[in-house]
């Protein structure tokens, strides 16, 4: 049986849009509904224990958060039908409470698997710990990347140490460890190390399954224009965009070409939001796009002369996946997950290069330009990964980590700490329950 954690895709049954996590999770639950084998879902209560879910209600959740952010009804339909269904589970967690779900656990035909796969509550060690203690259940998790802790300038306040209790606790509790990139992978070896265990660690690269609709569809702006899909926050690095299409249009006049930001609005952006709202320069040539369905989205980013992602910092890059398999050119920063993930056919910048920008920008603005058709040629190479290979590569580590035993030594001992750290573990927690 697989115990499978919906508790961060039921928060985000208000967002119109989903991100890259969510689009994983939400990945997971419609595998495990449409593979058929035995599946229980679950979800961490405001009490701060886990509950159960009824298997029917969380169906119902999963088809209709898939729909709203498809855009495959009346998207606010089914967003308000979504807070219902998010509500209706939550007091059901709540008032089913942990003894129901252990007694689930504990009934099981075979070895069951607590499944979590985005970094919601995954700080909560004592809480997991306990799961596996009285539910008798092994525990594999997905870490996406360890950005929070390597460059905390980019997160919020906070958010470095919480992310370090996160991956402290896959270090410590999980039986099997789940990575999107050889990066995530080299970057979490250090906690194996330090805690002393070495659970298997699988790399499986995400799939993509953006479709821009029919072929025939014309792009919604007019070309040339390009696009940058991501929340608005500082790791993206909008203000380079910005400050370069600034200079486009002061260059270019009515010829400039225009560029689409695809994402909503994040935190601690208080310069690239100055700049969109008050810099005349801009007005009619940057255009924002905050809440688009999948297949809008999709359409737009088929249409354009390249997607633009100039990050600090990635632990997968989901546009750039996407826009390869649209069959996109990608201008994108030098890193390493975007190496691992675009190989031989981006080309790479330096986040800092705004020339190097410039210049790329003013190429591949040109009808037939060389420097883009060339890309478009290294692209018929490039294959992406399916989906379909995500799952059976984690099928065969849970049934790996189920056949290691009934339970794991560690899953079977109490977890000690200090008393002082004990004591601060325990005020963590309770301050963090939502």
């Amino acid at each position: 049986m697989i115990l499978f954690d919906l508790s961060r895709l039921i928060s985000r049954a208000e967002r119109e849009t989903p991100t890259g996590i969510d689009r994983v999770e939400l990945a997971y639950a419609k595998h495990l509904l449409d593979r058929g084998t035995p599946v229980r879902f679950t979800m961490l209560t405001a009490a701060g224990r886990f509950g159960p879910l009824s298997r029917a209600a969380a169906e119902d959740y999963i088809q209709t958060i898939d729909r709203a952010w498809r855009g495959d009804a009346a998207a606010s339909q089914q967003t308000g039908r979504a807070k219902g269904l998010a509500r209706t589970l939550r007091l059901a967690a709540l008032s089913r409470g942990e003894r129901a779900l252990r007694a689930q656990s504990r009934s099981a035909a075979d070895q069951p698997i607590y499944l979590l796969v985005s970094h919601h509550h995954l700080e909560k060690r004592r809480v997991i710990a306990r799961l596996k203690q009285r539910g008798g259940v092994r525990f594999v998790c997905l870490i996406h990347d360890l950005i929070p802790i390597e460059f905390p300038e980019y997160a919020l306040p906070g958010q470095d140490e919480k992310h370090r209790r996160r991956i402290e606790t896959a270090a410590d509790l999980a039986d099997a460890v789940i990575v999107n990139s050889i990066v995530t992978r080299d970057a979490f070896q250090a906690y194996l190390a330090r805690a002393g265990r070495a659970p298997p660690v699988l790399v499986a690269p995400f799939g993509v399954d953006l479709s821009p609709g029919p072929a025939d569809r014309p792009p919604p702006v007019k070309p040339p224009y390009f696009v940058c899909v991501s929340t608005i926050e500082a790791r993206k690095n909008h203000l380079l965009l910005l400050n370069l299409w600034r200079r486009l249009a002061d260059e270019l006049g009515d010829a400039v070409p225009r560029l689409v930001l695809i994402g909503q609005r994040g935190w601690e952006t208080e310069n690239a939001i100055d700049m969109l709202e008050r810099c005349p320069s801009l007005r009619g040539v940057v255009l924002e796009r905050n809440s688009l369905p999948d297949g809008e989205a999709a359409l737009l980013l088929k249409g354009a002369q390249a997607l633009l992602l100039p990050s600090f910092a990635e632990g997968f890059g989901f546009p750039l996946v996407e826009a390869l398999a649209l069959g996109v050119p990608v201008l994108c920063s030098d890193l390493a997950a975007l190496r691992e993930n675009g190989g031989v056919v981006p080309e790479y910048f330096d986040p800092l290069d705004g020339l190097g920008w410039w210049a790329a920008v003013i190429d591949y603005s040109v009808p037939a330009s060389p420097r883009r058709q060339a890309q478009l040629s290294r692209l018929t190479g490039w294959r992406p990964a399916t989906w379909e290979d995500h799952f059976a590569s984690v099928d065969a580590l849970i049934a790996e980590a189920r056949a290691a035993g009934e339970r794991s030594s560690d899953a079977a001992t109490p977890i000690r700490l200090a008393s002082h750290r004990a004591r601060q573990v325990d005020r963590q927690e309770t301050a963090d329950v939502r």
